[in-house]
């Protein structure tokens, strides 16, 4: 069951991620789940941009060790990518509180940013970055995000003009 399960995190470390789902599905059983297994079973379904059926996955794995910080932070960034913000930041701060992680942290400001919190996102990554670095990478995430947004607005669907009435 080991070399099943590192055999099926090897598959999806290189993007094979339908092989290492086939794989990993066989390196626990119903009766004894590993919530390592199920956690990577998620991260790979969020790969594969299955995030709903990733979710029920940390769930499980939650189950049987409740409040594990690894698991939370691949949950929250799981809320993240299915855009469910307000989630992945509440789920992220459980992770971040049972955490040394500084890449826990770091995708809590990331999530606190996406929300348009720049203040409050530096904050939370200058515990662990430099203050200059910090203040980069919220820069960042603002450009990022005004390109997005003005992008948004540009490619919005222009309404067609009101047809005139001829007599």
């Amino acid at each position: 069951m080991e070399l099943l399960g590192a055999y099926g995190r090897a598959l999806a470390d290189v993007g094979n991620y339908q092989q290492a789902l086939d794989v990993l599905n066989g390196a626990h059983t119903p009766d004894r789940p590993d919530w390592r297994i199920l956690s990577v079973q998620g991260a790979v379904l969020d790969q594969m941009g299955r995030h709903e059926d990733a979710q029920r996955y940390y769930a499980t794995a939650l189950k049987i060790v409740p409040d594990e910080p690894s698991v939370l932070s691949n949950y929250g960034l799981s809320y993240a990518l299915s855009k469910d913000l307000v989630r992945a930041e509440l789920t992220l701060r459980r992770a971040a509180a049972r955490s040394r992680d500084t890449r826990v942290r770091q995708n809590l400001g990331l999530v606190v940013g996406l929300q348009g919190r720049f203040a409050e996102a530096e904050t939370i990554v200058k515990s662990d970055l430099p203050a200059e670095e910090a203040a980069a990478n919220v820069a960042y995430l603002q450009q990022m995000l005004a390109q997005q947004n003005g992008m948004q607005k540009s490619v919005a669907p222009v309404r067609p003009a009101a047809k005139s009435k001829r007599s």
